[in-house]
């Protein structure tokens, strides 16, 4: 059987536009966004000690390698007067864009690990393109969606080593998307390109490739990310480990960063929160691929899901987008699942019962909805009416999916899935045009009338009263506006301007002005 490339690519144009509805209508977050920008915007100026070596404020950013923030920089050299601050849209147009690649390339790679079985491929394209944290976490100006769409096309370049002529060319393709990974977060290379390797050694895969061929070509395909790394410590010496090191795997692996507390437990809050409606088939999925882990598909999902979760789950420093790559295993193992629920062709399935109690809750979770929406029009439930819309295309796309899901007609099944897919599709679009999408921002205060306040201070440098250094409040503001420590004089923003301060500017609450 044939690719079900019609299939996929009508879900990758959709995960396009996806990616592109509202895209500029909020402003840059804290902390990547802000700072990722700030990078882009200064290599768009050609601004450092050499080419291709990224800068913040001047000094040499040790963080993260430029291969993202470069095509920002393309982006914004190409589209915007260097007077100019770019606006939000084109900042994340091609972590947007590069990030919703992820759905046909899981689909592809479901394909590889179960060969001609179409309605797997499309359910794992289906999942990726429906998951909230994937579709979201990609339309922002940070590294973890591009970084997916690279794992998820290093593990297909693996697992289509076949021992036929074009080794070769998939053994450049797995070394491409490594320098990809080196350019974009350098460590996590290793676990990724790990788990791909650990489920081909499991399956004694090599057996049946072209080894020198794909070697030749992954080594090939790996030049451009090691070249980068080695300009990198030729023109920063040893400042060049702070990337592996200081501020690489050694700060995550060693340091318990802000709102870190709850440690191993984040990634599976992310699960929990994240992962509905397909979060029900997970359980019953994991089951199924270990009673089948001596096939191709049960080992890889078992294989790459063990490895990824045991490089992420012991990290000291946790934050919600670290737990990204676990979302590629969750789809892969998951996806045959759904097929299941519309095909009931194999009777071997474990816990085929609840399985088949599924589609009622989620017709369950669509009336749930349903009812919130209702209550959306009392006094009590005000403050659900925001969430209206989003509420009811959820509500009608699982009530009436996972009633069609329960039928005996296999066609009214089908039916069913895609009223899934395009209750959660309509949903994400109607978050994606509203304020409601990038809710990080409500959680303190917005820069935008602190940066337009800052513009009119005279003197520099200026500092930031009783707040931490925001990213995203230097973006706009143009400038680097650090915390004041220790009641050092000069020009300040502030909430509370004491006795020895006189105050030029205010604007609401914030004033601009000068301490003694």
């Amino acid at each position: 059987m044939r690719v079900p490339w019609p299939g996929l690519l009508a879900m990758a144009l959709v995960a396009a536009g996806l990616a592109l509805i509202g895209l500029g209508d909020q402003p840059l977050r804290d902390f990547d966004e802000g700072t990722v920008a700030r990078v882009a915007l200064e290599l768009s100026q050609g601004q450092g000690e050499a080419a291709l070596l990224p800068t913040l404020w001047g000094e040499p950013y040790l963080n993260k390698a430029p291969g993202l923030h470069s095509l920002i920089g393309a982006v914004i050299q190409l589209s915007t007067p260097g007077d100019q601050l770019p606006p939000e849209g084109l900042v994340r147009l091609m972590p947007a864009l590069l990030s919703s690649l992820v759905v046909p390339l899981g689909g592809l790679l479901q394909w590889r690990l179960r060969p001609g079985d179409r309605g797997s491929a499309l359910a794992t394209g289906a999942l990726l393109l429906t998951l909230l944290p994937i579709a979201r976490h990609g339309r922002l100006a940070m590294l973890d969606g591009s970084q997916l769409s690279a794992m998820a096309l290093l593990w297909l370049a693996f697992a289509s080593l076949s021992g036929r002529s074009g080794d070769r060319w998939w053994g450049l393709t797995a070394g491409l998307m490594g320098s990809a990974m080196l350019l974009l977060k350098a460590p996590l290379l290793i676990p990724m390109a790990a788990a791909a390797l650990a489920a081909a050694a499991l399956g004694m895969e090599w057996r049946q490739c072209r080894v020198g061929a794909a070697v030749t070509g992954l080594l090939t395909g790996l030049l451009p990310g090691i070249a980068w790394h080695l300009w990198h410590a030729h023109n920063r010496g040893a400042l060049a480990m702070w990337m592996w090191g200081g501020d690489g795997a050694g700060r995550v692996l060693l340091d318990a960063g802000e709102g870190s507390d709850l440690r191993w437990r984040v990634p599976l809050i992310e699960l929990l929160e994240g992962g509905w409606p397909w979060l029900l088939l997970f359980p019953p999925a994991l089951l199924w691929a270990w009673q089948q882990r001596r096939s191709r598909w049960g080992r890889w999902c078992l294989t790459t899901l063990v490895v990824l979760a045991g490089a992420i789950l012991p990290l000291k420093t946790q934050l919600p987008w670290y737990s990204h790559p676990l979302w590629l295993p969750f789809a892969l193992v998951s996806a045959p699942l759904l097929t299941w629920l519309v095909e009931r062709t194999d009777q071997q399935v474990p816990l085929r019962r609840l399985l088949l109690r599924i589609p009622a809750m989620w017709m369950l979770l669509g009336l749930l909805l349903l009812m919130a929406t209702a209550v959306s029009f009392t006094p009590a439930g005000a403050g659900l009416a925001p969430f209206r819309g989003l509420a009811i295309a959820a509500g009608l796309g699982w009530g009436c999916g996972g009633w069609w899901l329960q039928s005996a007609q296999r066609q009214q099944r089908q039916h069913g899935l895609i009223s899934l897919v395009s209750g959660s599709v309509i949903a994400l679009a109607l978050l994606f045009s509203s304020p409601l999408w990038l809710w990080e921002l409500n959680e303190t205060w917005s820069v935008r009338p602190v940066a337009a306040l800052s513009r009119l201070s005279p003197g520099q440098p200026l500092q930031l009263q009783g707040y931490d250094e925001r990213p995203s409040l230097n973006w706009y503001a143009r400038q680097r506006i650090r915390r004041r420590r220790n009641g050092d004089a000069g020009w300040i923003l502030t909430r509370k301007s004491r006795g020895n301060c006189v105050v030029s500017f205010r604007d609401g609450d914030w004033a601009l002005a000068r301490c003694r």
